[in-house]
């Protein structure tokens, strides 16, 4: 599923700044079920995309390149889906790989974007200062392409910066910690481990009724646990990616490998960053 919170062109160290929780199922067997396997942060072949990576549908949910382009991408919560839908993993992976701008890309995928289940994707070109926010969702012949605007913001599992419960929560503590820093730089993991690990969840009267309420009274929380009869589902990663004004990435990651919690970080400069005076 995921949830994200991210600062966009609005702190003067850090022109972008990401916190993103990824929700799987927690076995690798579960891939006979179609649930898929998923490798941690790393550099991938060509060593221009730096991202995790869907081991079989070979997409990701969240990766940048060298050249300062950003994109990640969480699944619209609903009832209903598209048996033969193509993998909105790799909607993200397609436009990390592309020469084209956020827009120019936005507009490419109009073309295509109902043969996909439900998605919420966010493209960026940092060098450039740009950012998109695409989905196709509630209709997916209504394909919605907005420019985002700078400061902060959520994305769950319905539109950008819906007012679910959970994501007013990420948007609280986050706001609270970037007042707590100032303009000074921020502890970007002490940030993902305050804010990504919290387990708590709503009331029933606050769910947002799309699954039944013991389903969404289990996913209401930011950090998920969760027993299904498909076995156990829930938070399997937390990254944490940040742009300085200067072109450096840091990509941390935490991530349950095999029943153990393991985390690393990766770091790389932009290669070209537009001076705007």
């Amino acid at each position: 599923m995921c949830i994200a919170v991210f600062l966009w062109q609005a702190h003067p160290l850090y022109p972008f700044l990401l916190l993103l929780n990824r929700d799987e199922y927690h076995s690798r067997n579960l891939f006979l079920f179609g649930i898929r396997p998923t490798k941690p942060l790393g550099w991938w072949e060509g060593g221009e995309i730096l991202g995790g990576k869907d081991e079989l549908a070979g997409g990701t949910w969240l990766g940048c390149t060298r050249d300062g382009k950003i994109a990640f991408i969480t699944n619209v919560r609903e009832v209903t889906s598209i048996p033969q839908a193509k993998s909105r993993g790799d909607l993200t992976l397609r436009f990390l790989e592309s020469n084209k701008n956020p827009k120019e890309y936005a507009e490419e995928l109009s073309k295509e974007a109902d043969q996909y289940n439900g998605f919420n994707l966010i493209l960026a070109d940092i060098s450039s200062k740009s950012m998109v926010y695409l989905t196709n969702r509630p209709k997916p012949e209504n394909f919605i392409v907005m420019e985002v605007t700078p400061g902060m913001h959520v994305l769950s599992n319905a539109s950008l910066d819906s007012p679910w419960p959970k994501a007013q929560r990420l948007g609280h503590g986050f706001k609270d910690l970037l007042e707590k820093y100032g303009e000074a730089e921020l502890p970007t993991k002490e940030m993902a481990e305050i804010l990504m690990t919290n387990t708590i969840k709503d009331d029933e009267s606050m769910l947002p009724g799309i699954y039944p309420s013991e389903r969404e009274h289990q996913l209401s929380s930011i950090f998920i646990e969760a027993d299904t009869p498909l076995g156990r589902y829930g938070t399997r990663s937390t990254c944490a990616l940040s742009v300085k004004s200067s072109g450096e990435v840091n990509f941390y990651e935490r991530y349950l490998d095999e029943d153990q919690w393991k985390e690393h970080t990766m770091s790389c400069q932009i290669k070209k960053m537009e001076v705007h005076g």
